[in-house]
């Protein structure tokens, strides 16, 4: 009996096992960060957008996967576009997509699908011809003068049980090939949404929406989130007197902000049906992604409507059944964005940032990670470089080994990252930074504080440190010197117990290299970080008077 019962609880297990293997990818909590985790694990995506038609061609592609992969990427974002896979009404073509799921298996790599459907950067020009060509089912945007643009219209039922029928098959196709691998981690719907060169549609079922009380859905959640709502949607609509009913203008007055609002409304619900209609097959995380906007221009002057950060709050109420927002980021001011979208109910996910070969693409992948908990990091057209990915090959390198370390450390006050803090306009905030992290503060400069003066480097220093024991810590990065002192009880100064520099190898084991409690450490005073030369030091610290 007691053998049968062995083997019972085994089966038992492999049942247990294969089901959670069958699952899709989730996101779950540690305590304040959001993780996605993959066949019951936490996972870090050190990821890479593609260009917008490089996934088209399983050739073209071809020579870049074992690139990618040596590059440290162990995720891939890559464009599946809508009149690739029903060229035809109701016939579905997903060559491109098993390519894709082949290729990156082969490789060791996973995928986040990007799904081009209605909308690609504001255009319509992915979907199929056939919706192209039929005006009449599929209306467009319409300038006030009456003139379409080649932006489909929110508005249209048709055009939304459309892309959720495509959508839908997508995902369907997906939990076919990939439910017990996962190597489709995610996917984004549509691609930067945003309306131009107006803030809104003009068309018939446009206008007549507009000229419509605002869905109490709206005016619900602005009651009941008063307190939290974004500042520029708060002060917007206290200067309407809070109404809880009444026209889009009424509301949120008129002009362009209040046709801003409504686009972006329209869009949500639009996002939203898709993402239920794409969880009912397949229920893997979904996200929109956002092009943001130039300070000073007016909606219509930029893509408007889409989840901008003065917009956050339209989308969080119109499309609760979207994951996160994920803002991408060309502008220097990277700091100041991801900040604000890292929120308590938006986790930070960065799908674009800079093209890969930018120099402060690293540290921002550095800083998004380790100090805002990111899920994951891509910078776009990742492909251009991976013959030559310099700084940014030696950045994932770290973070493939850090990986563990990092993702026991997130949302547990055990990790910070370090960064110059650039200004939209370029100018470089570079004084050293202090925090707490464990028992000891630290004060990270970026630069030499023999010199501390900065130099045209110093704005692509980038540093992460995560506790591991009571007084160790792993310190990474490059382009950056760091001091430290006690916190609490017990005595005031701290010291170097000892600092080696080294790597952990593909097992997870410290490989030791050189100790460093020597002229490398300035006799005890501070760890530094050479520029230019991506490493990892082991510290411990000590306490003594």
């Amino acid at each position: 009996m007691m053998q049968w019962a062995k083997i019972g609880a085994a089966v038992a297990a492999l049942a247990i096992a294969a089901a959670a293997q069958a699952e899709p990818p989730r996101l779950v909590r540690q305590g304040s960060a959001t993780q996605i985790s993959v066949q019951g694990k936490p996972m870090l995506l050190i990821a890479g957008e593609l260009g917008n038609s490089s996934a088209s061609s399983a050739a073209y592609m071809a020579p870049h996967w074992k690139r990618l992969k040596a590059m440290h990427l162990n995720t891939v974002l890559a464009p599946v576009s809508w009149e690739l896979i029903e060229p035809e009404e109701g016939r579905f073509d997903f060559s491109s997509v098993d390519a894709l799921i082949r290729d990156a298996r082969a490789n060791d790599l996973k995928l986040v699908i990007l799904w081009f459907g209605a909308w690609k950067n504001s255009m319509s020009t992915y979907v199929p011809a056939w919706v192209k060509r039929d005006q009449g089912r599929f209306p467009r945007a319409r300038l006030p003068n009456g003139q379409g643009v080649e932006i489909l219209s929110a508005m249209a039922p048709a055009t939304l049980e459309a892309d959720q029928r495509a959508f839908a098959a997508l995902m369907a196709h997906i939990k076919a090939v990939d439910d017990r691998q996962n190597t489709v981690l995610m996917a984004q719907l549509e691609n930067e949404i945003g309306m131009l060169p107006v803030a809104r549609d003009y068309g018939a079922l446009a206008d007549a929406a507009f000229k419509a009380p605002v869905p109490a859905q709206l005016t619900t959640y602005l009651q009941q989130h008063r307190d939290a709502l974004v500042p520029q949607m708060k002060r917007l609509w206290e200067e309407q007197g809070s109404r809880t009913s009444g026209t889009w203008s009424e509301v949120f007055g008129p002009g362009h902000a209040a046709e801003e609002i409504f686009t972006a409304w329209h869009y949500a619900r639009f996002a939203d049906a898709l993402a239920r209609a794409g969880k009912a097959v397949y229920p893997m995380p979904l996200y929109v992604n956002v092009a943001l906007n130039r300070p000073g221009r007016l909606p219509g002057e930029y893509p408007s409507g889409g989840p901008l950060p003065h917009l956050i709050d339209i989308w969080k109420a119109g499309a609760p059944a979207i994951d996160f927002l994920a803002p991408d980021i060309y502008f220097p001011n990277f700091v100041d964005i991801v900040n604000i979208y890292k929120r308590p109910d938006n986790p930070l996910f960065v799908p674009e940032a800079n093209n890969a070969d930018h120099p402060q693409v690293p540290g921002n992948a550095f800083y998004a990670i380790g100090k805002l908990d990111a899920i994951g990091f891509g910078p776009f057209s990742i492909e251009s470089i991976d013959e030559k990915p310099g700084a940014l090959g030696e950045a994932y390198d770290l973070l493939e080994q850090l990986s563990p370390h990092i993702l026991a450390a997130q949302g547990v006050g055990r990790m910070s990252a370090f960064r110059p803090k650039s200004l939209y306009d370029e100018t470089l905030v570079h004084e050293p930074v202090t925090e707490t992290i464990g028992n000891y503060r630290f004060t990270v400069a970026f630069a030499d504080i023999q010199k501390p003066v900065a130099t045209p480097d110093t704005g692509n220093a980038a540093g992460i440190i995560i506790q591991t024991g009571p007084e160790d810590y792993l310190i990474a990065g490059q382009g950056i010197t760091v001091t430290f002192a006690p916190v609490g009880a017990g005595p005031s100064l701290a010291g170097i117990d000892s600092a080696w520099e080294g790597h952990f190898d593909a097992h997870g084991t410290w490989i030791a290299g050189r100790s460093l409690n020597g002229d490398q450490t300035h006799q005890g005073r501070h760890i530094q970080l050479p520029t230019g030369d991506f490493q990892i030091q082991k510290v411990r610290l000590y306490r003594y008077q």
